[in-house]
Formats: C-alpha cells, structure tokens, sequence
C-alpha cells in the first residue's frame, strides 16, 4: 500500500487522524508520519527527511516555499487555531478575560505545562505573553517545558501538582484525554494561528499528498476541523 508521508505541527495531529479513513477509502493509501514542535519539523525537512506533505503555520510553510523545499502552488490554507489555557478534566475550570485576570492565574499554579519556548508556535508565544505580564522570572521554576504539546498535555494529564495548568494549542487539548479546555487566552494576549498543508519539492508520491490536501481543505469536513479545534 502506498504510504503518504508527512511532518506535521502538533496542532494538526487530530484532524489528520480523523481523516486517515476517509483517505484510505478514497485514494487507496496510508498516513504516516511524525507530529511535533513546527520548528522541529521544518528542520528535519531542510536536513533531508523523506517528506510527501508538510502541515505548518503559514508563515513558516511559506518560508520552506521560498527555500524550494515546498512547491508554491500546492499550499492551501487548513484553518486557524487558538492557543489556550487548559486543565485536568477533575479540576475547576479557570477564565482569563483580562491580563491582570491571567496573570493571577498564571501566579496561582503550581506547574505550568507548555512546549518548547523556542521550536513551537505555543510555546514561543507562552514565553512573549511570560515577559508581556512581568512574571517571567517569577514563574520560572513553575514551568515544566516539553518538546511539543501533545506531550505537554500528556505530562498535565498525569500531574500530581495541587494546581497545575496548561498553555497550548486547542487541538492538542482537546485531543488528550484527562484533559479539559478551560478558556481563551484574553485580549492582548491571544494567539490565533492559520496553519497551512503544502507538498514538497522531492515528494515521492505528490498526486496522492495533493488528495491529503484537498481532504484537510474540503468543505465536507468542516464538522470534524470544528470538533477537533480547528476554525475556518
């Protein structure tokens, strides 16, 4: 069976395995690849991993494009995607409609689950919104930092912390279980990030990713982009 291979930012893992059925109906074809901080991703591409398909933040695929790595005229938006504070599914739920309100928040934990402060979308902006709030050097110690999302997630999940919380995209909250959206993060300090799909210069199976594509991007799934985090 012919396996289309992709790298993917973490936010995207839900939808691409909610669709994984309906490709292999479709085209004949499997889905593998790896999901993780888009930096990370971006950079095994450059270093010559074997890649049909990549899905990254729009800015970052269009930068690959420049560099030739990604044909132009295959990128196609997939959606926008919010990042969020969230929870254990058993602890209260926390909002955060101010800064002041977040910066309490934030203060009031006693672990901060996030991804990498340098390689992912999420983590990059936690660390802006940190400095934003003066309360980086406070809270320092409190977070606990992961190569991506999904695994920060995880590690919130199994927390023995007495009031841990999570900063992170949507779709990877609401892809683990154990774990609860809890809220937007508010004026002045939210991230809505569009997230693009493009097929690379050296695909083996280009036709097949350009099926992906089409797939992520079709209006009959927008009840799935929906469930799993994802905005138009």
């Amino acid at each position: 069976m012919t396996t289309v291979t992709i790298l993917s930012g973490g936010a995207a893992q839900g939808l691409v395995r909610g669709l994984s059925e309906d490709f292999k109906t479709q085209t004949g074809c499997g889905i593998d690849g790896e999901f993780g901080a888009v930096g990370v991703m971006a950079d095994k591409l450059r270093a010559g991993t074997p890649t049909d398909l990549m899905i990254l933040t729009q800015a970052l695929l269009a930068k690959l494009a420049e560099e030739k790595l990604v044909a132009p005229s295959s990128i196609a938006d997939v959606g926008r995607v919010e990042t969020a504070l969230a929870v254990r599914s058993r602890d209260p739920r926390v909002t955060a409609k101010t800064e002041a309100d977040l910066r309490e928040v934030l203060r009031s934990a006693d672990a901060i689950y996030v991804p990498d402060i340098k390689a992912s979308t999420a983590g990059q902006h936690v660390a802006k919104v940190l400095d934003r709030l003066g309360i980086a050097y406070e809270v320092a110690s409190r977070l606990k930092i992961f190569p991506n999302g999904a695994t920060a997630m995880r590690e919130l999940a199994a927390s023995t912390a007495a009031r841990p919380i999570g900063c992170t995209q949507a779709t990877e909250i609401i892809a683990t279980e154990g774990i609860a959206l809890s809220g937007a993060l508010p004026p002045g300090c939210e991230l809505v990030t569009m997230y693009t799909a493009g097929v690379t210069a050296g695909a083996a199976h280009p036709k097949e990713a350009a099926a992906l594509i089409a797939l992520l991007t079709g209006a009959d799934h927008k009840e799935l982009c929906q469930r799993v985090g994802f905005a138009s």
